[in-house]
């Protein structure tokens, strides 16, 4: 498979960092940004590699070459004049016959492209963009998307928004080679708005959501932020091929203030001090997974686009305060009958209902995680028994009278003490 890798960015948000060279070629460690990008691609066995290249291209010409000393072929496309995001591609049309990877030549990353290709392949679109929640979705755009990873919606920061699930466009991209179709001359383009926004009206364009490490160097602070990720091993870890640690985390009187059965999205409130447990989640390298259950659904007393407002909700304010949970897993289930407006459908005993443990351990297989080395906290005590269920060490939250277990007053306690 072939990696195309836009390197001809100017970054003028970042000049105050290095206005020398162009923004791919900013050294992090004394080695630039692009040259990371291509060690990833290459410990996973990539290694046809084509670089676009503009402002100051001959930088990253003289430095690359022909890729042979980074253990890669490298060839290079030259934009004479500026032509946006992806109006170069025009000029890989006879180049590429098959499906290939797009990436921006500004991000540091390590992801696991094997499964991203496979979750391309599998959805059969033109397009599938690589998506992820980040501490500042607020400033971003986001994706909206069906439980099929088909797009809805791309929202752009400037779009009026009010609660909105915390998935944003990581600037990584599996396309086929249908989408040459939409180029038919040289001229400036932007990949997201003239591209990649209207093939969702035909259906064509999907995501792959991951809690992988993507970060852009879009400012100074980004930048010193992942120079300390990339220096204590972060970034590296972050990669699904590799075991990953969670934080479980149950739902209502945990994240949010418990009011019984929440059925209205209005009674929704953070928890004080819930935003910077999760921030502390986020930047310990831990997954914040969220475990909830939700007979309200098998009740009728919430519907699935009620209870995915909560959440989207739920996400928008921890956004506003530099968190982000990484995935939600509910259990719409209740086994008890004789309820007014009871959905049969849902009343069953079903294995992802806590005490059980299905919703962790449907987690642990997606995302690679190592139970043992993870948590569960919650304020009950089927969250407890769900996480050794499970196999996780766990923190209860709350004052019921909890024999033998760590015990904390708030999450924000719970985190500290674990970290």
């Amino acid at each position: 498979m072939k990696i195309v890798i836009m390197a001809g960015g100017k970054g003028t948000r970042i000049a105050e960092v290095n206005s020398e060279v162009p923004k791919p070629m900013i050294p992090i460690m004394d080695k630039p940004i692009l040259e990371y990008e291509i060690e990833c691609i290459k410990k996973q066995g990539f290694t046809d590699v084509i670089l676009v290249v503009g402002y100051l291209g001959e930088v990253v010409q003289n430095y690359f070459g022909n890729g042979d000393k980074f253990g890669v072929h490298i060839e290079y496309v030259v934009e004479e004049n500026p032509l946006g995001t992806a109006g170069a591609l025009y000029l890989l049309k006879d180049k590429i016959q098959d499906d290939f990877l797009l990436l921006n030549g500004d991000i540091i990353f390590d992801v696991d492209f094997h499964r991203f290709y496979e979750a391309h392949k599998k959805q059969e679109g033109i397009a599938t963009i690589l998506t992820h929640p980040n501490n500042h979705p607020y400033d971003s755009g986001i994706i909206v998307a069906d439980k099929d990873g088909k797009v809805l919606n791309w929202l752009h920061k400037e779009d009026e928004r009010l609660w909105y699930q915390n998935r944003v466009n990581a600037g990584l991209h599996m396309l086929s080679p249908k989408v040459f179709e939409r180029f038919t001359e040289l001229k400036k383009v932007d990949l997201d708005r003239d591209v990649l926004k209207p093939l969702i009206a035909e259906g064509e364009l999907y995501v792959y959501d991951s809690p992988e490490y993507i970060k852009d160097m879009g400012t100074p602070d980004r930048f010193y932020a992942v120079t300390e990720d990339i220096r204590t091993g972060k970034v590296e870890n972050k990669n699904l091929s590799n075991k990953q640690k969670a934080i479980f985390l149950d739902r209502d009187g945990t994240i949010n203030k418990y009011v019984g059965f929440l059925r209205n999205i209005d009674e929704f409130q953070l928890i004080d001090g819930v935003a910077n447990a999760i921030k502390k989640i986020n930047q310990s390298g831990y997954l914040a997974i969220i475990v909830s259950n939700q007979p309200v659904i098998a009740r009728g007393e919430v519907s699935l686009d009620e209870l995915n407002e909560i959440h989207n909700k739920m996400e928008t304010l921890l956004g506003q305060n530099g968190a982000y949970v990484d995935a939600i897993y509910y259990c719409p289930h209740h086994p008890d009958r004789g309820f007014e407006g009871e959905r049969p459908e849902y009343k069953m005993e079903c294995t992802c209902r806590k005490p059980k443990p299905g919703m962790l351990l449907a987690a642990a297989e997606k995302y690679n995680i190592d139970l043992h080395q993870s948590w569960m906290i919650g304020d009950s005590k089927n969250d407890i028994e769900a996480g050794k269920a499970a196999g996780c060490q766990v923190v209860y939250i709350g004052s019921e009278e909890m024999k033998d277990e760590k015990k904390c007053t708030n999450l924000l306690e719970a985190i500290n003490k674990i970290l």
